[in-house]
């Protein structure tokens, strides 16, 4: 029986003699390949354009206008008075003025207490749950779900615990624990500051947490053992290899958290129920009050713009610090 003795390629055709040899196959060039960027990026751009870029030029534009009540429907009629918002509204000796002065000072103490407790809750958590241990995994869960709770489910839940006769926190401290006489309240007056600020730090301590706990991961185990060999205590080893190892995660994190609760309007409109006290006015609310309780959208436009500044400002000069200093460590 006679064996077959074909190679298994033998099927293959050698390219004849003088035919040019095929090279790898090129990519198809033209008008396809060069526009397809642009139409995976359009969406995102007109996207942006229309929920940020259009309405911040608009609301400049309105700035510029006395738009009240009386021209709202047709802003054609509106007379341009330029820059009078802006003098009207930052003129410290008018009653404007002082209003919208006091209630900077507000937002800016609530700012800053509220990044700082924030912050401070954060790192505790962080450096607490760094190592492992039984359960550790469900406390993480547990200590993440203020952060995974839709704004106003978790605002009007509070709301409801901090009512003055029927609120569970006053249930505790008054009937349960006896630590008061009289029932408080919490939503009015000067209480009304510091339920805002708790509301805000229990909202915002898990997305500290959060990143905290993922810079961690990249601290390297061998620093802290180091630290250990050399006799370096638990304070020793947060203040020499934790907190600089975590210098990039807090500055990025510390800035985005001062902007988050500086414009914070969500917390203190559903908490307050659009009326906030005054010892709780934050700017936001008072600019949804000059635009939306008075119809002068002039002057609240002219607020906003204002805010917009002083953000960008406040963002500029932390990065320029911040950078400054890092450049003088290396």
């Amino acid at each position: 029986m006679a064996t077959s003795t074909t190679a298994p390629d033998a099927d293959r055709r050698e390219p004849r003699a003088g035919s040019p040899a095929r090279g790898p196959a090129r990519r198809p060039r033209g008008p396809r390949r060069s526009l397809l960027p642009y139409l995976l990026l359009a969406p995102a751009v007109v996207l942006e354009l229309a929920i940020h870029v259009i309405p911040m030029v608009v609301g400049v534009w309105m700035s510029l206008l006395e738009l009240t009540q009386f021209h709202i429907r047709d802003w054609s009629t509106a007379p341009f008075i330029g820059l009078e918002n802006y003098r009207a509204t930052l003129d410290l000796n008018s009653a404007a003025g002082k209003e919208l002065l006091h209630s900077f000072w507000i937002t800016l103490a609530y700012s800053l207490l509220s990044v700082g407790f924030a912050w401070l809750l954060g790192i505790s958590a962080a450096v607490v749950l760094q190592r492992p241990f039984r359960g550790r995994a469900i406390l993480r869960a547990l200590f993440l779900t203020p952060y995974a709770l839709p704004v106003y489910a978790a605002v009007i839940t509070w709301s409801f615990l901090l009512q003055r006769d029927t609120g569970l926190v006053n249930h505790v401290l008054v009937d349960q624990l006896g630590l008061m006489n009289e029932r408080p309240f919490w939503l009015i007056g000067d209480n009304s500051f510091w339920s805002l600020l708790v509301v805000s730090v229990w909202r915002n301590w898990p997305f500290a947490f959060l990143c905290l706990m993922a810079g961690l991961q990249n601290v390297p185990g061998e620093l802290y053992e180091a630290a250990a060999i050399d006799g370096a205590g638990f304070w020793r080893r947060l203040r020499s290899v934790t907190l600089p190892m975590l210098r990039p995660v807090n500055l990025v994190l510390l800035l985005v958290l001062f902007l988050w609760t500086f414009n914070d309007f969500n917390t203190p409109f559903v908490l307050f129920g659009g009326s906030a006290p005054e010892q709780a006015d934050l700017i936001s609310i008072h600019i949804y009050r000059s635009s939306f309780k008075t119809w002068d959208f002039g002057s609240g436009s002219a607020m906003s713009v204002a805010l917009l500044l002083f953000l960008l400002i406040v963002s500029a000069a932390y990065l320029l610090i911040t950078n400054r200093r890092r450049d003088d460590h290396a």
